[in-house]
């Protein structure tokens, strides 16, 4: 500023953040424990990622063995289709844990302390219901697989392995979400 006036400090970051009635800032929320963000974040990051490659591997096998060899891994789609299936179920794993889902808040975001966190307790409760009804019926068509000992069409996997990625992927969701409910009802991660 012109004079060497001392700027006056501008509010309106601190009262976007919590509302325009308050003016103090949030208190940040402590980070994760190293070996929940370990368990919760880096293993299934390393997961899928090393399922892409080997997907990208097993693609790229087969392109070369078709076009080159003149024959196809008859397996290769259905592996694919398996490793994609897990990726998402443990990719969503980190997602959880980071709150990092979408979300519909346009109004809810605008709500004022204590009603945000009311809203956000709810939505803990319909999701925890939600991933935890869907969980157990997974596990109910996990165990008809199991007693079945149905397989796989073309490479007679049992199909308790592809069907396991849902109740896997869901229950760990569960328990992110329990680990980092704070977190879920105050909004931030």
């Amino acid at each position: 500023m012109a004079n060497g006036e001392a700027a006056e400090p501008d509010n309106r970051e601190r009262e976007s953040e919590s509302g325009p009635d308050h003016v103090a800032k949030r208190i940040p929320e402590p980070p994760p424990h190293p070996a929940l963000k370990y368990i919760f974040v880096t293993l299934p990051r390393l997961t899928v990622g090393t399922a892409l490659l080997a997907g990208i591997a097993v693609n790229f096998v087969n392109v070369i063995t078709r076009h080159f060899f003149g024959f196809a891994l008859f397996w290769a789609e259905e592996i694919l289709v398996f490793g994609v299936l897990w990726s998402t179920a443990i990719a969503v794993i980190a997602i959880t844990f980071n709150g990092d889902h979408l979300r519909m808040d346009l109004f809810s975001a605008r709500l004022k302390s204590p009603w945000r966190e009311i809203v956000n307790a709810a939505t803990v409760l319909v999701f925890l219901s939600v991933c935890t009804f869907v969980a157990v019926q997974s596990y109910a068509v996990v165990s008809a697989f199991a007693e079945t000992g149905m397989v796989s069409t073309t490479v007679a996997l049992p199909l308790t392995v592809p069907h396991s990625a849902l109740l896997v992927g869901l229950s760990l969701m569960v328990l992110a979400v329990i680990v980092r409910t704070r977190s879920y009802i105050r909004g931030r991660f």
